[in-house]
């Protein structure tokens, strides 16, 4: 797959919502990167969380759900260029404070000694502990050890317990021993630590020395504190107290300087290095991240990220929704207002998205109907919505929504309640526009005969997790998760003649109660003893194919796709008479 630009990444996202005092996990921790000008569909049965992972970047979450966990991390160059100036005002701020500080301390009485003081502690402290390099070999032997025991572990938990004794056997004592000696190695370091701080307390000279430095040090500062400062000093000191008060004036100097400090090396940090707002309590709370790059004489250079996630008022989804991501849903009239024309809705948006005048936009609006294939576009202006049949309404939500010029277009299976032929026609309009305009589609859907006609990638949802990833063609011709094996199987086209068609068996798990496990277990006839046990990570097949199931485990057994979905290309072509 060719390098392309992400768009949207979303990281470890968890979405639940309050139901009569009951907590439902809708989205349990999905990551993907979704990339400009991509169309991806995202497919799974009713319920497995299709439409509440795309309402929740849309900003379209009901009243009752939020997002507990995760980030949504949202690209934009028109954002960038607004607001990567904020790294330039952040960065001045940044050595303003700074300067003022320094020029603080100079002034505040006792600043200087009590900065000696914090120095002496902090070279204390360094004797005391342990070297980083002592400490980074204690932390890789540990590691290693603990991967070996996950690794005997897991193979221990996949082995028949009638079959396999001996080796279960074996695998138990590897274990046991693997256990003993992680715990003597922490009780070592542990023990070495201990010594190591025993022997600088043991230190009568250095300790003697020390004491006495510090006693002269803290004598010293209370002597200077205690001073009378000047009336004019004391108006100084205040002004410059009041211009880097910040959040954290009212503590006296002392603490005042380290909780500044502290500020200071977080926001350049996370300007130089982009830190994710998840991961830095600092800025937990912060919406737009610049991340600082370079800078010329007269520019400071670098980019803008949204994180969606943090974004919790209807105002600031204003900038957002519609404008940089646009929904069309599966019944057009629940987008339309039945009593307003198709015209008057059209150049509303317009006008409220684009910096033009009503004559203006009346003509964008007749040309976009146009684009989407309405008839006599100019006649049919001003009729309503009723006059027009499902397949042109859904025509015209689709115009409306291009009228924001997004950079994401929502597709919530926008086909289903058509006939085919128009169905197709409506994916190739979308396809078709989406290359004049430039948009990435998103689609959701159920059925894996439109996903074929719209995608290039393909993300299989169930309860709540993608399940599967990949190029449509990796999906469709070489399918990896047993579910995806299931949806494939449910085609209608693959069916025999006088035979029934395929259905999954049983029903999803609840979302309300804590899942062990892989989801799909209960209903996967492929079912290992592990899949009931633990969660299975997210295999690669390739460098774009991925699926999260135990079966690609190399200690797995062989097991052949199910019958209906061998040679499904050979299949397919000969159900299309192509």
């Amino acid at each position: 797959m060719e390098e392309k630009k992400v768009l949207l990444s979303i990281k470890d996202l968890e979405v639940k919502f309050r139901v009569r005092g009951r907590i439902l996990t809708a989205i349990r921790g999905i990551s993907l990167d979704i990339f400009e000008n991509e169309a991806i569909a995202i497919v799974g049965e009713s319920g497995s969380g299709k439409s509440v992972f795309t309402k929740t970047f849309a900003g379209m979450l009901d009243s009752n759900g939020f997002i507990d966990k995760g980030s949504i991390i949202f690209n934009d160059e028109e954002l960038a260029d607004t607001h990567v100036r904020l790294a330039g005002t952040a960065r001045n701020t940044i050595a303003n404070v700074q300067k003022k500080l320094d020029e603080y301390a100079k002034l505040e009485p006792g600043a200087a000694t009590y900065r000696k003081i914090l120095e002496l502690e902090s070279q204390r402290k360094q004797k005391m502990s342990i070297a980083d390099e002592e400490r980074e070999k204690h932390e890789a032997k540990i590691s290693d050890l603990q991967f070996k025991r996950a690794e005997a572990f897991n193979l221990k938990q996949t082995l028949d317990s009638s079959a396999d004794k001996q080796r279960i056997k074996e695998l138990g004592r590897e274990i046991s021993g693997l256990d003993t000696e992680i715990k003597r190695l922490t009780e070592a370091f542990e023990k070495r630590k201990k010594e190591n701080a025993a022997a600088v307390k043991a230190d009568a000279a250095y300790n003697a020395q020390y004491d006495k430095s510090m006693a002269a040090l803290k004598a010293q500062y209370e002597k200077e504190t205690a001073k009378e400062a000047s009336p004019a000093a004391k108006k100084r000191n205040e002004t410059l107290a009041k211009e880097i008060y910040l959040s954290v004036g009212r503590y006296p100097f002392h603490k005042r300087v380290r909780l500044i400090q502290r500020l200071l090396k977080e926001i350049k940090k996370a300007m130089q290095l982009g830190v994710d707002p998840m991961q830095d309590e600092i800025f937990d709370k912060v919406v737009f991240r610049v991340r600082y790059l370079d800078e010329t004489a007269d520019a400071l250079h670098g980019t803008c990220t949204l994180n969606l996630a943090k974004v919790k008022f209807a105002g600031d989804w204003g900038q957002i929704r519609g404008r940089r991501i646009a929904t069309v849903f599966q019944d057009p009239m629940t987008s339309l207002n039945p009593i307003i024309t198709i015209g008057k809705q059209i150049t509303s948006i317009i006008l409220k998205h684009q910096n033009c005048s009503e004559v203006e936009a009346r003509a964008r609006a007749v040309e976009l109907m146009h684009k989407v294939g309405i008839p006599n576009a100019e006649a049919r202006f001003d009729d309503y919505p009723f006059q027009y049949s499902g397949g042109m309404r859904q025509r015209i939500v689709i115009a409306i929504a291009l009228s924001c010029q997004p950079k994401i277009l929502i597709c919530d299976e926008p086909t289903t309640a058509l006939d085919v032929t128009i169905q197709a026609q409506i994916i190739k309009l979308l396809k078709d526009l989406q290359k004049e305009f430039g948009y990435t589609i998103v689609f959701i859907t159920h059925d894996l005969g439109v996903v074929a006609n719209v995608a290039d990638r393909v993300a299989v949802l169930y309860a709540g997790q993608v399940v599967e990833l990949g190029q449509v063609e990796e999906v469709f011709y070489d399918p990896r998760h047993p579910y995806t094996w299931a949806l494939l199987s449910s085609l209608p086209q693959l069916a025999q003649r006088n035979t029934k068609l395929y259905s999954i068996t049983g029903t999803p798990p609840s979302l309300y109660n804590q899942i062990t496990g892989d989801p799909f277990a209960p209903r996967n006839p492929y079912c290992l003893k592990l899949d009931t046990l633990q969660e299975p990570p997210m295999f690669p097949v390739t460098k774009t194919h991925f699926a999260k199931t135990w079966l690609l485990d190399p200690r797995a057994p062989k097991i052949e796709k199910p019958e209906a979905i061998q040679d499904i290309h050979e299949k397919l072509m000969k159900a299309f008479n192509i």
